[in-house]
């Protein structure tokens, strides 16, 4: 009996012990585990950040369709070129005629304009050579006029009074029409003396005059428009 007991004693301890041992054996299996999980998740979260490039491979057409274009592509890719460099040319050409008609307008309107001022000089000025041949004819009539003694031109001699009053009329008409034409008479007396209409022959001191004053005119001038065609023959004062 006693044995018995002992006996059954014997075998509790030995599912007792075995109950310890398979519980420290789980455990360490699950810390096993636990541990291998937590590496593998740490290796997962490396290979996220840090991906190794992936490489495709393709195949042998594949290759060779993307290393040699076919003939269509070829053909199309020397027509670009053709075309791009067609293209460049024909913007030179457009560039090239664009400052050439440019110019071409710049020339057309300075000639319309030069064209225009002749036209206008010769509308006023075209009578100039006819003018300047007058001008001796207007000379004889006043050198006629300023001839006659004033004394002489009365009522006692009807015929020396009659050609006096025709030669004055004459010369009076003759300026009335020199004027109507743009064609003035240069008379400088007692003015300054100005190079671009009159023409100094001599000088001479008079007092109380200033300098460069015409004192003399030997021949009146004229001007046809403010253009002289005949500078006044004049004397002037010494400076």
């Amino acid at each position: 009996m006693h044995r018995s007991k002992t006996a059954l004693n014997l075998l509790q301890r030995l599912d007792g012990l075995r109950t310890a041992s398979s519980g420290s054996l789980i455990t360490r299996q699950m810390q096993m585990a636990s541990t291998v999980q937590s590496a593998h998740s740490r290796l997962l979260w490396s290979g996220c950040s840090h991906q190794a490039p992936v490489r495709h491979f393709s195949t042998e057409k594949d290759t060779a369709r993307v290393e040699e274009p076919t003939e269509n592509e070829k053909k199309l890719t020397v027509e670009v070129e053709e075309l791009r460099k067609e293209a460049a040319e024909l913007t030179e050409k457009v560039k090239s005629l664009d400052d050439k008609y440019k110019r071409a307008l710049a020339e057309s309107e300075n000639i319309r304009r030069r064209l225009t001022k002749q036209i206008d000089d010769a509308k006023l000025f075209g009578i100039q050579g006819f003018c300047k041949d007058l001008l001796e004819v207007a000379d004889i009539l006043g050198h006629a006029t300023e001839a006659v003694p004033k004394d002489e031109i009365s009522d006692k001699n009807p015929h020396l009074k009659n050609l006096f009053e025709g030669l004055s009329m004459t010369r009076q008409q003759l300026n009335s029409v020199f004027k109507r034409h743009g064609l003035e008479t240069v008379n400088p007396m007692n003015e300054k003396f100005n190079p671009n209409l009159h023409e100094a022959l001599f000088q001479q001191e008079v007092a109380n005059v200033e300098p460069n004053t015409v004192v003399v005119v030997s021949k009146i001038g004229y001007k046809l428009h403010d253009r002289c065609i005949r500078p006044a023959l004049v004397g002037v004062t010494k400076g």
